[in-house]
């Protein structure tokens, strides 16, 4: 593990509420703050309250906020130390944190490796599973045709759910009831995935009737060190989008919840995983199942 550099000045390559939460973060610990902006967010909170804001392009995210050059270049002229990603935009973009560690500054947030095999549901899959974690019964690895698929599908026995290895949001995922709709759906799926990903990889899971969805927050530092910050129950959706969170979750047992923390603290742990992130599982007849992880820090923030 590589030894920690002490940070003094933070670069946010984000803007709104989350820039705003690290900017306040940086005060309590006495380090310096840069932004960089769109011209159209030139008068925004972040940039009037961070130590340095600087503007990086026009109004459309691509010509700024994803614009790695910009960011970098910002960060060398301003002498930053680290790099802070937020939520969305380049946060999840395993090339964005190379590049970051490549030019000497600190990522602050999963490593490049992790971003990659975490960020790919298939790879996320079989890593968790070879580390100890549940998943849902399904295919080995992403399904090359419709044929294969269904082979696959009627060994496990229906309904079965295709699923997009890059995907997120509910696209790119197709319910199969029965083997008659199998290849439709299937092509579906992998359109639907190419459309919204750039890839159109799906893999097949059993699907589960009445799941609960139950989200992990997790927290590791550089040193081997793993932590939960407790449950979210996320089952109240509309279109595969959760519309309702409460933590702590009201059907776990006290027994369950500690189960279901330490599974996810150790799997972290053992996985060596920095920075903050969220397991997602399936629970259903008292049993969970990994899901997918997102390996930023979570856009939900509880209300009390």
């Amino acid at each position: 593990m590589s030894k920690a550099k002490k940070i003094k000045k933070v670069l946010i390559a984000n803007r709104g509420e989350i820039a705003l939460r690290i900017i306040r973060a940086c005060r309590e610990m006495d380090v310096q703050t840069v932004v960089v902006h769109s011209t159209a967010d030139a008068s925004a909170m972040a940039v009037r309250l961070a130590d340095e804001s600087v503007c990086i392009g026009p109004p459309a995210a691509r010509d700024s906020y994803l614009n790695i050059p910009s960011i970098l270049s910002a960060a060398a002229l301003t002498g930053a130390d680290a790099i802070h990603p937020g939520y969305g935009f380049l946060s999840e973009n395993e090339q964005f944190a190379r590049m970051v560690e490549e030019h000497g500054f600190t990522f602050i947030g999963p490593t490049p490796h992790h971003i990659e095999i975490m960020g790919d549901k298939v790879m996320a899959k079989k890593t968790v599973k070879g580390l100890g974690l549940p998943v849902v019964p399904g295919s080995e690895g992403g399904v090359a045709s419709a044929d294969e698929g269904l082979k696959i599908a009627k060994d496990m026995g229906f309904p079965v759910l295709i699923k997009a290895a890059s995907g997120g949001g509910g696209k790119g995922m197709q319910v199969v009831r029965e083997e008659k709709e199998f290849r439709e759906r299937y092509n579906t799926a992998r359109a639907e995935a190419k459309a919204n990903f750039g890839d159109d990889t799906v893999y097949i899971e059993k699907f589960l009737e009445k799941p609960r969805h139950i989200e992990i927050q997790v927290f590791g530092d550089m040193h081997g060190n793993a932590i939960h910050l407790g449950e979210r129950h996320c089952s109240i959706q509309r279109r595969h989008q959760k519309l309702v969170e409460e933590g702590p979750s009201p059907i776990l047992t006290e027994k369950q919840r500690e189960e279901i923390g330490t599974l996810a603290a150790d799997t972290i742990r053992k996985l060596g995983y920095r920075g903050a992130g969220t397991i997602e599982f399936l629970f259903e007849d008292g049993k969970f199942y990994f899901m997918e992880m997102n390996t930023r820090i979570q856009v939900e923030h509880p209300v009390t």
